[in-house]
């Protein structure tokens, strides 16, 4: 090997050089392959660091709509007074019982009354009955009146 020469052009290189420069060269050659995939690792990195603040923004803006929705629902929550509902529900309740209440006392009412109007009716019929009868013996006493003899 030491006696082996390779020659290229006007350069001649001995086989101890070729063997002393070949893994030097490999380990050259392999440090810019390195080097390249590491590179072109740090791109796609970036990339998708880029992409992920683009839609880092869009969220942002989705979450500034959700913000002030929910600060809509926050002051509407406040402006109706939504935790005061619970104790007017329950006056509202009570209420509700009281009225219906009264109303079946109104209503047991209306039945007594209209008892008492359909017995008012028959009585009005028998003193219309009874009027009519007083009136004929009053007409037949006064024409007695007049002639007795008749």
């Amino acid at each position: 090997m030491e006696d082996t020469e390779l020659k290229v052009g006007r350069f001649s290189f001995k086989g101890w050089y070729i063997a002393a420069a070949l893994p030097i060269l490999s380990a050259i050659s392999g440090t810019i392959y390195y080097g390249y995939d590491t590179l072109n690792r740090f791109y796609a990195v970036e990339e998708g660091i880029d992409l992920v603040v683009s839609e880092s923004d869009i969220f942002n803006v989705r979450a500034a709509d959700f913000n002030s929705r929910i600060q809509t629902l926050e002051q509407a929550v406040t402006d109706n007074d939504v935790r005061g509902l619970n104790t007017r529900l329950s006056t509202i309740s009570t209420q509700m019982q009281t009225i219906l209440e009264q109303q079946k006392a109104l209503l047991e009412l209306r039945s007594m009354v209209e008892k008492s109007s359909t017995i008012t009716d028959q009585i009005g019929d028998k003193l219309d009955t009874f009027q009519v009868e007083i009136d004929d013996i009053w007409k037949a006493y006064d024409s007695l009146a007049e002639n007795p003899l008749k």
